[in-house]
């Protein structure tokens, strides 16, 4: 892919701004969080050209937003933030991108690496076993048509009600697992057939579980409230999305948006900003199907938290209760969301698009959980296997720059078929035993497709957005087991 050569302009140490007037149709300036170290990687694909072709979306409000972690991707680049009017905006699939609701969950225990050093292996196995993983994978439950149809519709308190989880687990997930919007009979038949088999799957790609322990704490005050104690304190992530189901979703609506943009006579510089205006039925549809596979992806993540706690329980023989394994907090990197935002002074409802890019609302907001609106909301940056992981919280700054929006993880730097050429599976596996990591996957391909080496420093990532205050680090997370779809 050809490298980026445009215009950019230094507005301070972490942000680098497209003018508006790079390209014809631009309705305002492109903004980069980044810093001068990080300068080559981000122009080393054509992804900030993206990020001006974002401007050119009618309606857009503020500025087209790119976190540190940005890379090339399906019209919006990954990393990319974008707000639309909520009446004379648009909405684009594109802006979310095919794995919607593609989150991340935390959950604490009161775990040690002493205690759990030694059992990693048999963890990470037996996780392996309960929870199922890889491309194609199927979940080991088995729901009927109607059962997911209740699913799209209800999120994560269908799974509460069959017993998958606790019901404080609710309270601490973004928008506490489900969206009332959601309309099944928007979403498509196909769609419905690949979510049937592989509702409570890992997937495969950069999703994982992983067996962490806590390497550093920055702020120890907001870190309790988060149940985070101490350095050693053993945690466990989970990263996957909407598998098929959402995927379908994002490409039936794309192809819909495309015949949209004829009808209303909308001008792109990139048929993959397909879009069509906020109040039209194509892209109300389209909010309510997104709404369904957010859903499917928050009921997932419940079915694998649950699936976890029960591998706990098998291999430490206690209760997942005895060992505090209470979920810090959920959230989303790939999402539409309608919210009010203060714009020039005034409240406006906004249609914010963010595509690997995760919601870090300020301290106060009564959108995250009542346990920590006195320190903003939780927000968990995973990185690659072999490095480390992030727990920070929302600003007041992100509120005012970012419409409450921060990074979402490493971000590639190699294309996963470059990876497979250029890296070996056994020397990988190798590599992360020599740093006391046990790592398995569902196949060769995806350790190589996956290799650390794939990826932005995720410290560097998290510095930036930490040094321009769009999130502010808490702890620092580095992994014992992987387990990899």
């Amino acid at each position: 892919m050809q490298r980026w050569t445009g215009p950019l302009k230094k507005i301070d140490e972490y942000r680098y701004e497209i003018p508006k007037d790079y390209k014809p149709g631009m309705r305002t300036s492109g903004i980069i969080y980044m810093d001068a170290k990080m300068l080559d990687l981000v122009t080393r694909d054509n992804a900030l050209e993206q990020v001006a072709n974002v401007a050119t979306l009618p309606g857009i409000v503020g500025k087209s937003l790119a976190m540190p972690d940005i890379h090339w991707g399906y019209g919006f680049p990954i990393g990319g933030v974008a707000a639309t009017d909520a009446e004379e905006g648009v909405l684009s699939p594109g802006g979310v991108g095919f794995d919607i609701n593609c989150g991340v969950r935390l959950i604490r225990t009161n775990l040690s690496s002493k205690d759990i050093t030694p059992k990693t292996k048999e963890l990470i196995d037996t996780m392996f076993i309960n929870i199922p993983s890889g491309l194609g994978s199927k979940g080991k439950i088995r729901v009927t048509h109607e059962e997911l149809k209740n699913v799209l519709e209800q999120g994560v308190p269908w799974a509460v009600e069959k017993g998958y989880g606790w019901e404080e687990d609710l309270e601490y997930l973004e928008e506490n697992g489900h969206m009332d919007i959601a309309d099944v009979s928007k979403v498509s038949e196909r769609a419905i057939q690949r979510g049937m088999p592989q509702l409570g799957s890992l997937g495969a790609g950069n999703h994982f579980l992983e067996i962490q322990r806590v390497d550093k704490i920055y702020d120890e005050r907001t870190a309790k409230v988060l149940g985070i104690e101490h350095e050693g304190q053993i945690t466990v992530m989970i990263h996957t999305g909407s598998r098929g189901c959402g995927h379908q979703i994002a490409s039936d609506y794309i192809k819909e948006m495309e015949r949209a943009v004829k009808k209303y006579n909308i001008i792109l510089p990139d048929r993959q900003l397909a879009c069509a205006p906020t109040t039209s039925k194509e892209s109300q549809d389209y909010f309510k199907a997104m709404a369904c596979a957010a859903n499917f992806g928050w009921t997932n993540r419940q079915l694998i938290l649950h699936w976890v706690r029960e591998s706990f329980e098998k291999v430490l023989k206690h209760s997942a209760e005895d060992l505090d394994m209470h979920l810090v907090y959920g959230i989303t990197h790939n999402m539409a969301k309608l919210e009010e935002h203060e714009v020039d002074g005034k409240k406006r409802k906004l249609y914010v698009h963010r595509k690997g890019a995760t919601r870090a609302f300020a301290e106060g907001s009564a959108d995250i959980p009542r346990k920590y609106r006195s320190i903003g909301q939780p927000v968990l940056i995973p990185g690659d296997m072999g490095t480390a992981s992030y727990v920070l919280v929302g600003t007041k700054k992100a509120m005012e720059e970012t419409f409450g929006s921060t990074c979402h993880g490493a971000g590639r730097v190699m294309s996963r078929r470059a990876a497979t050429r250029r890296f070996n599976a056994s020397s990988i596996k190798e590599s992360l035993r020599q740093k006391g990591i046990y790592v398995r996957a569902a196949s060769r391909d995806v350790l190589t497709e996956e290799a650390p080496e794939s990826y932005k420093r995720i410290d560097d990532v998290v510095r930036i957005v930490h040094g321009a205050g769009i999130s502010r680090m808490i702890a620092r997370l580095t992994p014992l087991g992987v387990m990899k779809g």
